[in-house]
């Protein structure tokens, strides 16, 4: 289709949905970037859109949600001879070289004042060292190749803004010596924004202003990227999905594997205590005798702190994006899309009159899907409480709590605590 047919395509699409404003800047853009706009206009599910607009006016009811702890095992009490089970049991999955890791990566580093994709930001490491967030976690990939004697492929999921930057990063680390076939890029899906009126926003550059979609959008990123075709050619039958800020996520782990083996689960996590019964986090739990999330907008004061017969949390079970897949389970949940969560975030956008407006407050909604809402497409799963200092040091603040500073105590004392 010539340019000129499908622009006057575009116009009655948006014409019919109310959305003229895409058009804004149209005749200001250069020919590569008019084509960019109109392929990103035809990609948009207008439906989806107004569905997902209506639904920022209404407040989600977990009234008639049955929710309850889940079971998990606590790694500090598995018997001696138990673990070895369970560790035979995940190391044969490694042997047989059907294991992968993915790594969420398709954030900037701007919280951090950091220019750059996040895993590309530096984090001092003791000794007057610093190193990068994917440095660190390929070491974790490396040990287990040689301790297992085997090449684990490495999937790290990028985003349209920061693809380009990540992967010549590592070709200029020349793949940190794992082989470039074994490093496997590709992107995170993303979903327009839209202001308080429902109309989709332009960003500056006059093109749709689009962000993220969740850390959900990675099963539907495996499918469309042709990832989930690529693990299956490769044998790959178990697949652990983690964040590229946790410097201390554990991602190659036999004793998981073995527990969820050992359980016949198709998916597992890892949860860390919450630190007290207010932390805001989500923390494991059934929703209608299924596993589930609940976040710390929605439990009640009573439930969360609410103990046991030991004195221990009923709700203490963080979830610490952490997680173990079956493939089976993947292709299942990928049949199906996750739903979306709204955000109200400030974003600069191009008005209807071609101006800037840079908000001082939040006037816009992004949408993001939650990976733990996958959960619920599952029988069961397994969990394994895990120490919150040997698996979990998030960067995601500037200062403060999980920031580079804490973050890179808990790894140094990790790190000396293991020689």
């Amino acid at each position: 289709m010539d340019m000129e047919k499908k622009y006057e395509e575009v116009k009655e699409i948006l014409k019919k949905e109310n959305q003229e404003q895409l058009l804004i800047r149209y005749n200001k853009l250069n020919e590569l970037q008019k084509e960019e706009l109109l392929n990103q206009i035809l990609k948009i599910d207008f439906k989806q859109m107004n569905k997902l607009y209506e639904g920022t006016k209404t407040k989600k009811d977990f009234k008639d949600t049955k929710v309850e702890p889940l079971e998990y095992i606590d790694k500090q009490k598995i018997t001696e001879e138990k673990r070895k089970q369970y560790e035979q049991e995940g190391i044969k999955i490694l042997k047989e070289g059907k294991y992968a890791v993915v790594t969420m990566a398709g954030g900037q580093g701007t919280r951090l004042g950091h220019t750059g994709p996040k895993g590309t930001f530096e984090l001092e490491i003791g000794n007057g060292q610093k190193k990068p967030l994917f440095t660190l976690l390929s070491n974790t990939i490396k040990e287990a190749n040689e301790k297992y004697n085997v090449h684990i492929p490495w999937y790290i999921m990028t985003s349209t803004e920061n693809n380009c930057q990540t992967v010549n990063f590592f070709k200029r680390h020349n793949y940190f010596n794992m082989g470039e076939n074994n490093i496997i890029f590709f992107k995170q899906n993303e979903i327009p924004m839209v202001d308080e009126n429902g109309k989709i926003l332009v960003n500056e550059e006059g093109l749709v202003k689009e962000a993220a979609d969740g850390h959900g959008g990675i099963f539907e990123a495996l499918r469309k990227e042709g990832i989930l075709e690529d693990m299956k050619k490769r044998g790959i039958e178990w697949i652990f999905i983690a964040g590229v800020d946790n410097v201390l996520a554990k991602m190659i782990d036999p004793l998981l594997n073995g527990i969820a083996i050992e359980k016949k689960c198709l998916a597992a996590g890892k949860s860390v205590v919450k630190s007290n019964p207010k932390e805001r986090v989500g923390v494991f739990c059934k929703k209608n005798n299924k596993p589930s999330v609940i976040e710390y907008t929605e439990i009640t004061d009573e439930m969360a702190e609410k103990v046991d017969e030991n004195g221990e949390l009923l709700y203490g079970e963080s979830h610490i994006l952490c997680n173990l897949f079956n493939i089976k389970a993947v292709e299942e949940i990928t049949k199906n899309t996750l739903p979306y969560h709204m955000a109200f975030k400030k974003a600069k956008y191009i008005d209807s009159n071609g101006v800037i407006v840079v908000p001082n407050e939040p006037n816009a909604y992004k949408f993001e899907a939650f990976l733990f809402d996958a959960f619920e497409t599952l029988d069961n799963m397994a969990i394994m409480r895990v120490k919150r200092e040997e698996e979990f040091a998030p960067v995601k603040n500037a200062e403060g709590v999980d920031s580079p500073e804490t973050a890179s105590k808990l790894y140094i004392d990790y790190i000396k605590n293991r020689k």
